[in-house]
C-alpha cells in the first residue's frame, strides 16, 4: 500500500483528498454528463446569436441584412448546427435526468443505454431538423 505523508501545520494539509480524474475510468454516462454540461454553456452563446438576430430584425433593414449574411455564410451554418445539436442534446440529457429522478434506468444496461439513445437521439433530431429546413427553403 502506498504511504502518504501527512504535514499537520498547515490548514490544507488537513483536508481529504479526493481521487483525482486519472483515477476514474471514462465511461459513456461520465462524457454524457460533461457534454451535457458544454451543451448548457453553447446554449447561453446560441440565445445571444438568436438575441442579436431578432433586435437586428427590429433594428431596420441594414442590421438584418448583416446578420442574415452571417447565419448564411458556412460558418453562420456550422454555428447553428452545432447549437441546433446542443439543443436537442441537452434537452434529451434533461429528459434522461427526469427517468433517473424518477427512479427508473439507475441500473447498468438501463444507464448505458439512455447515454447511448440520448447521443444518437441529438444527432438524429438535429439532422431531422436541418433536413426538413433545407426540403422548405
Amino acid at each position: 500500500m502506498t504511504e502518504v505523508e501527512v504535514n499537520l501545520s498547515r490548514p490544507e494539509s488537513r483536508r481529504p483528498l479526493s481521487p483525482h480524474l486519472e483515477i476514474y475510468r471514462p465511461t459513456l454516462t461520465m462524457m454524457m454528463s460533461i457534454a451535457h454540461r458544454i451543451t448548457g454553456v453553447a446554449l447561453y452563446g446560441g440565445t445571444l446569436l438568436l438575441a442579436w438576430y431578432l433586435i437586428a430584425a427590429a433594428s431596420g433593414p441594414g442590421a438584418f441584412a448583416a446578420a442574415s449574411w452571417f447565419l448564411n455564410s458556412i460558418v453562420g451554418k456550422f454555428i447553428l448546427f452545432g447549437f441546433t445539436w446542443a439543443l436537442f442534446h441537452h434537452l434529451l440529457g434533461g429528459v434522461r435526468h427526469i427517468i433517473w429522478d424518477a427512479g427508473y434506468g439507475l441500473d447498468d444496461p438501463e444507464r448505458e443505454w439512455l447515454a447511448k439513445a440520448t447521443l444518437i437521439g441529438g444527432g438524429a433530431l438535429t439532422v431531422l431538423v436541418w433536413i426538413i429546413a433545407l426540403l422548405r427553403a
